[in-house]
């Protein structure tokens, strides 16, 4: 665990992309085989899972610590994360050890065999044994939540690097259901597979940028396809080998959570990849993403939630054709074949071409993107005729134009402790708006703020608190904030009945009394617009 942690602090001290890559190239090239997969399986974000439950860990923490509950509880508040807390509180280790990544990882696996005293025992033993500097990530790791300052994209470079291997085939290969006690780094990284052998794997994404500058300055308009960004799942459709796999880009596979689609392991040649955009579709139209959710989140799904909620693909992009990639193809070619291919299927199947909106000029594109709400759609993509379909977020050929979104003036009710470096100062907030002359909470937000305004607003929580619960302050309802978010539907588990999709702050508004906040009433005419 030492270069492991040593890795940890050198990401953790420095903003520089360059220095973060070198450090982890250093590590590749030093780490032991199993400690290299786990520590690029936690970097890519995969999930571990909870090894313990949060009230053992506590239990086991406040019996080694020695500290009343209560003080740990306290602490816990003042210092807002859990594995941190339980670094500060704990005693010196007896006779710290070196263990490497893959003995605490395999330490933390078999602890679920055990009865809940025995695991409080072995966790004890164990931090007794873990030297001070290495007991923070060590907890992270228990808790299922470790995260490292890195994106996916600059494991893949340093891994690039390390092996001397393109970005995208490294993106390719680490893709997929793979884990770290039953992969191999030869066979993972870099022996050649039978391409029937790894039939499952989906290609790495291309993720578009938000256009940042005026769309004139790309050129003549009819060099790109424009379509529509509706608000999905993002996702490829594979058959191979008579095979269907659905995955998202999240890197989940949702084959069995979306029983629409397995007709097409017959309907579909083999070597298929579409690319496309999975999304909530019924009488000819589509339905608001809160509809996905009701699917999403469900283990069992039954007949009337499939009824309700049906799925289809918007297909706008074709990554494998007869089992050849054709990535390397321009747009242009890649989405002809995709229409040839869709026509030769039935009508019925829940497959759907992502239209192309005819825009001569880029003030036709920007009426595209102003009715995109009339489509239950974020906006429009615009997309270079002749790119290829690249790996991961680029610049350059794949663009999203958003539209504006909706914007409501709430009043802060609660502040809660952040976690981390904002553990001791009120960052996330709860705020509310009018009905019939009483506040209603609404949507919580903790984005937006620049660091001057959250200070101050900290203090200003401090100075009007009504009432404390844990972490949480009840405030005098006096600060009004604009809110901006990207769409609202109805929701039966909140107070107000409404639900906002990524809710941010977008600025403070000291202009504005709270009796002049918005009402429950404009969050329904929104709704009633949204729907229209």
């Amino acid at each position: 665990m030492r270069a492991f942690n040593e890795l940890f602090e050198e990401i953790d001290r420095t903003t520089s992309t360059n220095a973060k890559v070198e450090a982890l190239v250093r590590y590749f090239r030093s780490a032991h085989n199993q400690d290299l997969l786990w520590c690029v399986y936690l970097l890519m974000g995969k999930s571990t899972g909870r090894f313990v439950k949060t009230a053992i860990l506590r239990q086991a923490a406040i019996q080694l610590s020695q500290l009343p509950a209560w003080l740990f509880e306290e602490s816990y508040h003042v210092v807002g994360d859990l594995a941190e807390t339980i670094a500060l509180c704990l005693p010196p280790p007896l006779e710290p050890k070196a263990y490497t990544l893959n003995e605490t990882m395999a330490f933390l696996h078999d602890l679920k065999n055990l009865s809940d005293e025995e695991m409080e025992a072995a966790l004890s033993s164990r931090w007794m044994h873990t030297p001070n500097n290495h007991r923070f990530v060590f907890n992270k790791l228990i808790t299922g939540n470790f995260r490292m300052g890195v994106s996916k994209q600059l494991v893949i470079k340093a891994l690039s690097i390390t092996f001397d291997k393109p970005e995208s085939e490294m993106a390719h290969r680490l893709m997929g259901n793979w884990h770290p006690t039953t992969a191999d780094v030869q066979q993972l990284l870099l022996t050649e597979m039978p391409k029937d052998e790894r039939s499952f794997e989906p290609y790495p994404f291309y993720l578009a940028y938000q256009l940042d500058k005026d769309p004139e300055s790309l050129g003549n308009a009819d060099e790109w396809f424009i379509e529509r960004k509706y608000d999905g799942i993002r996702g490829q459709i594979i058959v191979r080998n008579g095979s269907l796999y659905i995955w998202s880009r999240g890197e989940d596979l949702l084959t069995d959570k979306f029983p629409e689609f397995h007709p097409l392991a017959d309907l579909l040649p083999n070597g298929t990849v579409i690319d496309g955009e999975i999304l909530p579709f019924k009488d000819e139209k589509v339905l608001p993403f809160s509809v996905m959710q009701t699917r999403t989140g469900r283990k069992q799904l039954s007949k009337k939630i499939l009824a309700d909620a049906p799925l289809i693909m918007i297909c706008y992009d074709l990554l494998e054709y007869d089992g050849e990639d054709i990535r390397a193809r321009p747009l242009e070619t890649r989405r002809n074949l995709l229409v040839t291919l869709l026509e030769k299927l039935p009508r019925d199947i829940p497959l759907l071409i992502s239209g192309i909106i005819p825009c001569d000029t880029w003030h036709d594109v920007a009426r595209a993107r102003e009715e995109a709400r009339a489509y239950q759609c974020e906006g429009v993509m615009l997309k270079r005729k002749q790119s290829i379909y690249e790996t991961g977020r680029r610049r350059g050929n794949w663009w999203k134009w958003k539209v504006e979104p909706y914007t409501i003036d709430g009043v802060l009710i609660y502040g809660q402790r952040g976690h981390g470096r904002r553990a001791n100062l009120y960052t996330d907030y709860t705020f509310a708006v009018w009905d019939n002359g009483e506040l209603v909470p609404f949507a919580k937000a903790y984005s937006g703020l620049t660091d001057k305004e959250i200070l101050e607003v900290d203090a200003w929580i401090k100075r009007h608190t009504i009432d404390k619960f844990g972490p949480v302050r009840s405030v005098t309802p006096t600060l009004v904030f604009e809110l901006a978010f990207e769409g609202i539907s109805s929701s039966p588990r909140h107070k107000s009945g409404i639900a906002l999709r990524f809710p941010r702050i977008v600025r403070w508004r000291k202009d504005k009394p709270a009796k002049e906040a918005n009402t429950k009433a404009d969050l329904l005419a929104l709704l009633k617009q949204q729907k229209a």
